[in-house]
């Protein structure tokens, strides 16, 4: 049955007034502390209330048929949609991010892509001519050494590293900060569409609309795909060197390119560069980006071999519920 299935049962939590990522590893924890699958604790109200609020746990009755709705859309359009104890699910987002990983994932492509050895770019919406051009440099490079180059499919910087890659053959990963309903192919990546490169994330209700919040919290699910990230032209605040903070926080390599006239609004890259960040120069024997520094951090990254050893902080439920997927289906 369908309502057995962890997918589909963290899919009615998550749509459930008041229920979040927090709440929902919180609940997969007492399952696990209790040695109770999950769909045997939804169907336990005084079990449930150990966790949830009374008006919750009544949401939760009520929220099954739309649930079913979204399910039965999802699988129309061919979403693949993975839970954080599923094999699929990313490795080294969940090392990375322990009990902050989101729970589940709304896929479309090539999902094989995602344990690829991987880079992140974030930046700037409105970047300079050199900004963009240092980001399309950058991953250029990065995608004909086959790195995944991660974004986030909004305009400027995002848009330039993920056609960058696929006009060289390369392969790219799309995080969105909208819900999976909501994607198009856009204009700017169109005609270098294949669907074998590239894959589709979304980590939000499959409705949500895009949001600064959303924006924030993609941005660090792309640092916890990626073994380095590389910043272009942050400002002094907002989503773009928040990332790079987290980056500095998760102790995954940042590398943030100082170049001569850089807009005065990118103060980011000389801030994160005073904070442990490493500077991205220009090589003057090719006179391209040097990502030598770049490939060296992605190839001796450990933590995406990691993932199935006990992520610190994220309790029991990471390792021991791993085999829910296939007791419950």
């Amino acid at each position: 049955m369908i309502d057995a299935h962890p997918s589909f049962n963290i899919l009615r939590l998550l749509k459930t007034p008041g229920v979040g990522t927090v709440k929902v590893w919180e609940l997969l924890e007492w399952a696990d502390n209790h040695q109770m699958k999950l769909g045997e604790l939804l169907a336990d109200s005084g079990a449930l209330r150990e966790t949830l609020t009374d008006e919750q746990v009544n949401g939760l009755s009520e929220i099954q048929k739309s649930t079913m709705e979204d399910w039965d859309k999802l699988q129309d359009m061919d979403v693949t949609v993975i839970s954080v104890f599923d094999k699929d699910y990313p490795i080294r987002l969940r090392y990375m991010l322990g009990t902050g990983a989101p729970p589940l994932l709304y896929i479309l492509g090539n999902i094989k892509l995602l344990n690829k050895p991987s880079v992140g770019f974030c930046g700037s919406r409105k970047a300079s001519e050199k900004g963009i051009t240092t980001a399309r440099d950058c991953a250029e490079q990065l995608a004909k050494e086959g790195i995944n180059v991660v974004s986030g499919y909004a305009a400027g910087v995002d848009m330039a590293t993920h056609q960058a890659a696929l006009e060289c053959g390369g392969i790219t990963t799309i995080v969105l900060a909208e819900g999976i309903f909501n994607f198009k192919i856009k204009q700017g990546v169109k005609d270098l569409w294949r669907w074998n490169k590239v894959v589709v994330l979304s980590e939000f209700l499959p409705g949500l609309p895009w949001n600064v919040r959303h924006a924030m919290r993609r941005n660090s699910t792309i640092c916890g795909l990626s073994s380095a990230m590389i910043l272009i032209e942050a400002g002094a605040t907002g989503g773009s060197i928040e990332a790079g903070r987290t980056c500095l926080k998760k102790g995954l390599p940042l590398f943030a390119p100082v170049y001569k006239g850089m807009p005065e609004t990118a103060k980011g890259n000389r801030v994160l560069l005073e904070q442990g960040a490493r500077r991205l120069s220009k090589s003057r024997k090719t006179n391209r980006a040097n990502v030598k520094g770049v490939l060296t951090a992605v190839k001796s990254d450990g933590a995406g071999h990691k993932g199935r050893k006990r992520v610190k902080g994220a309790g029991k439920g990471v390792e021991s519920q791993a085999g829910l997927f296939e007791n419950n289906v």
